[in-house]
């Protein structure tokens, strides 16, 4: 597992992917695995020289209006939820209240006491 407070995933969220997989694929050489995630949204698992690196997903529609291309840090943390009463302590906030994700594990959006918006996540047992 990684260590707390280690980054341990990063995800692109693009207007368009396949332009975003050209662009890394040629520049950086890396190759995309598709995993269809039900009828409207497919997650692209990035692999630099076969290891997964990080993740992509296309954004849109009235929820993401306004919100550029961007990358998502997450950062590992021993307990979200206890790591969360900190956060509010030290002047941070959370955007998005956690959730499980199933394989992966249970994450919270939150943003540190300057705004600057991360992922923080308790990762599931044997994910590293």
């Amino acid at each position: 597992m990684t260590a707390h407070g280690a980054f341990h995933w990063n995800e692109l969220m693009t207007r368009d992917a396949a332009k975003a997989k050209d662009f890394y694929g040629k520049s950086l050489g890396w190759t995309f695995d598709d995993m269809p995630m039900g009828p409207d949204m497919t997650y692209t698992i990035i692999r630099s020289n076969g290891e997964m690196v990080g993740g992509m997903m296309q954004i849109g529609g009235p929820a993401f209006e306004g919100v550029p291309d961007h990358w998502m840090s997450y950062i590992a943390v021993d307990d979200v939820d206890k790591r969360i009463e900190k956060l509010k302590a030290g002047g941070g906030r959370v955007m998005r209240e956690p959730w499980v994700a199933e394989g992966v594990g249970r994450i919270a959006i939150v943003a540190d006491s300057n705004g600057a918006a991360q992922g923080w996540m308790t990762p599931a047992d044997g994910v590293s």
